[in-house]
């Protein structure tokens, strides 16, 4: 066992080595760039979220080194520096998907709001080297198809409309062909734990979107505790969200469906009095914050195309011939004070 695991260590290192090789040199031809692959990259589905684990957090938002993370947007006046001494971005990060897994969201949203920096939450260490590897290499490719379409323009070329492919379901293959809005320098992925440390990254009122796809869904009662979407968690998501900010969930078990339906107060348990506040939810009216987007909205919205349709664990449910089980909330306008 601990010969495979320093294999694949060892395979991590190798492929990361080959990815700041290609960097550095600059050229090359788009097919060369190779996708990691999945397998060298895997780890137990499931991470105990009330253990201690080694992580780096800032002390506030506004300590937050994002300078690393997208490079692409850092504000050009060197003398715009954070509190915790780094550069400064020219927009602030307003996506989170939260356990972003092997970060297929990410990848499908970043052409479709190329604009917006978003960024991927996930605890497990392989899972995210996986997803940094993944986007350094569409980075890379995406230059790299930037460099031959400026050759081909120059020498009277015209370039090809061949549309974008993506990662087969064993990632063995996988390529970009076409370039594409944003050249993936809007996404990113950070370690961290949700449940602790949100509302260190994000500052008040800064997000627009929250995704919680496909989310453990923690089935002995005795677990219920360790659920991603709570009254306590419902509140602070409603702290990092603006007002009109939307918040995405989607499970294959329809039991968890039900769960959060029930924690936005959109659906109350058998024999309970639906205007009676829960005896585990906190006072302050966190329920009257949220508001349930109606199915027309969510046909229009391309978010929920892509986290139906485009992510990991959306494609094995697919495969399997499972349900999706889709819900969105609205965060409301905040209440204003009695006079």
């Amino acid at each position: 066992m601990a010969t495979q695991v320093a294999g694949k260590r060892q395979q991590r290192e190798e492929y990361r080595r080959k990815i700041q090789e290609q960097v550095e040199r600059g050229d090359g031809d788009a097919s060369n760039v190779k996708m990691p692959q999945k397998r060298f990259f895997r780890q137990r589905a499931h991470a105990n979220v009330f253990s201690d684990h080694n992580l780096d957090y800032p002390i506030s938002p506004a300590h937050m080194d994002w300078a690393s993370h997208y490079p692409a947007f850092v504000d050009p006046d060197p003398s715009k520096i954070n509190l915790g001494g780094t550069r400064k971005l020219t927009k602030d990060v307003e996506v989170v998907d939260i356990g972003c897994g092997f970060g297929g969201l990410l990848v499908g949203l970043a052409p479709i709001l190329p604009d917006t920096l978003m960024v991927g939450m996930e605890i497990r260490v392989s899972v995210l080297e996986y997803v940094r590897s993944r986007i350094s290499a569409l980075r890379l490719k995406q230059q790299v198809l930037k460099k031959i379409a400026a050759e081909k323009s120059t020498n009277g070329a015209t370039t090809s409309d061949t549309p974008a492919a993506t990662e087969d379901e064993d990632d063995e293959v996988g390529s970009t062909t076409t370039i594409v809005p944003g050249n993936y320098e809007n996404i990113s992925g950070i370690r961290a734990n949700t449940m602790k440390f949100l509302p260190n990254f994000f500052a008040r009122h800064q997000l627009s979107k929250i995704f919680v796809c496909f989310p453990d869904p923690h089935f002995k009662a005795r677990k219920h505790k360790a659920r991603i979407i709570s009254e306590s968690l419902n509140a602070e998501y409603a702290y990092v969200l603006k007002p009109g900010g939307l918040l995405y969930t989607i499970t294959d078990v329809e039991e968890y469906h039900h769960w959060v339906l029930r924690h936005f107060k959109y659906e109350t348990v058998e024999g309970e009095n639906a205007d009676e506040q829960s005896a585990d939810e906190p006072t302050g009216g966190i329920r009257d914050l949220w508001e349930l987007v109606s199915d027309e909205e969510l046909e229009a919205d391309p978010c929920v195309r892509v986290m139906k349709f485009e992510t990991e664990e959306s494609k094995k449910v697919s495969r399997n011939n499972g349900n999706k089980y889709v819900a969105v909330f609205r965060r409301k306008a905040d209440p204003e004070w009695p006079a």
